[in-house]
C-alpha cells in the first residue's frame, strides 16, 4: 500500500510517498481503506517538531514514525474477537500517538477510537469531528464547564475546532461571540454565533466587553493579553502548548482568573466520539 512517511524534521517537503506493508487487523482491530485524513495543527507540529515538547512521541533528532492522526473510511476487514463492526461498515476514528492515518490502510481497536459514521456525514467531515468536535468539547465541558446563560468568546470561530466549540456552546446553553476573519463573519453567524468580530477591524480584548470564558482555539493570544477582558472567575483556554502556558497555569491557582490547556488528543475517550456522532446525525451540530 502507498503511505506518507516524514523523513526528518521540516517544511511539509519532508514528507514522502513511500510503500509499505499492508497491516494484518489483530483479533480485536477492524482494518479499513481510508477514503479521507486531515492535515491538523498537531499534525503539523508533530512534522516540524516544533514545540519540541512533541518530539517526545515521535523521536527526539529524527522522526520514527508515519504521520497521520485522522482519519475516515471503510470496513474492510475484522479480527475474530470484533463484535461491533463488519466489513463494509462506513467509520471515523483517530490513532492518537500510534499515527499513520496518512496511508490506504489503517487498523484500529475495535474499543479504540472508532466509531460508525452517520449517514448525513461525508468522510470529508467525519475528520473534522474527530479533530475539532473532540477536542472542543473536553475543552467547553470538561474544563470550562460550560453552563446555560454563560459567555464565552472563540478565537479562530471559522477553523476546525473554533467552528466546533460555536456549535458545542450553543448546545449547552452559552451566549457566543466568535472572532474571525471578516470573509468567514456569515459562516460563524450560520453555525449559531450570537456575536461576530472582525479581528481585523476591532480587537476584542479592548473593547470593553468581558467573559465568563475565553477560548483561544488557534493560540493567538495570550492569557495576559486576555485577562483583562476576562470576567472574575474567568477561565482562558488555548489549544496550543507552550512554556509561557504552562507557567500561566501555575501563577493563575492563586488568583480569580484561570489560564487552561489540555492536551486532549493523547486521551481521547470513545464515550466522547459516540457522543458527538449521535449530537451530528439529529443535526445539532451539521457544520
Amino acid at each position: 500500500m502507498k503511505s506518507v512517511q516524514c523523513v526528518r524534521y521540516g517544511t511539509p517537503d519532508v514528507l514522502r510517498l513511500v510503500d509499505a506493508a499492508k497491516p494484518t487487523p489483530k483479533d480485536n482491530e477492524l482494518l479499513i481503506r481510508v477514503h479521507a485524513t486531515a492535515v491538523t495543527p498537531s499534525d503539523v507540529a508533530f512534522r516540524s517538531g516544533d514545540p519540541f515538547v512533541f518530539r517526545l512521541f515521535t523521536g527526539l533528532l529524527r522522526p520514527k514514525y508515519f504521520p497521520g492522526t485522522e482519519l475516515a473510511g471503510v470496513v474492510e476487514a475484522v479480527g475474530p474477537a470484533v463484535n461491533s463492526f463488519k466489513p463494509g461498515d462506513a467509520v471515523l476514528g483517530a490513532t492518537g500517538t500510534d499515527f499513520g492515518a496518512y496511508a490506504e490502510y489503517k487498523c484500529l481497536a475495535e474499543d479504540g477510537l472508532v466509531a460508525h459514521k452517520p449517514a448525513n456525514m461525508t468522510f470529508g467531515d467525519a475528520v473534522h469531528l474527530t479533530d475539532g468536535g473532540l477536542t472542543s468539547l473536553v475543552f467547553l465541558r470538561d474544563h470550562a464547564r460550560l453552563q446555560p446563560g454563560q459567555s464565552i468568546l472563540i478565537n479562530g470561530a471559522s477553523g476546525s475546532v473554533g467552528a466546533y466549540a460555536v456549535q458545542l456552546a450553543k448546545y449547552y446553553g452559552a451566549v457566543v461571540t466568535g472572532v474571525c476573519s471578516g470573509p468567514n463573519a456569515r459562516l460563524v453567524e450560520s453555525i449559531g454565533a450570537d456575536q461576530v468580530i472582525d479581528y481585523a477591524r476591532q480587537d476584542f480584548t479592548r473593547n470593553g466587553k468581558t467573559y465568563d470564558v475565553i477560548f483561544d482555539a488557534v493560540g493567538k493570544s495570550s492569557f495576559a493579553r486576555c485577562a483583562g477582558a476576562l470576567k472574575p472567575g474567568g477561565i482562558y483556554m488555548t489549544t496550543v502548548p507552550s512554556l509561557n502556558i504552562i507557567l500561566q497555569m501555575a501563577r493563575t491557582l492563586v488568583g480569580d482568573k484561570k489560564a487552561v490547556f489540555a492536551a486532549t488528543g493523547l486521551k481521547q475517550r470513545r464515550e466522547n466520539l459516540l457522543f458527538l456522532t449521535e449530537l451530528y446525525a439529529v443535526g445539532t451540530i451539521p457544520q
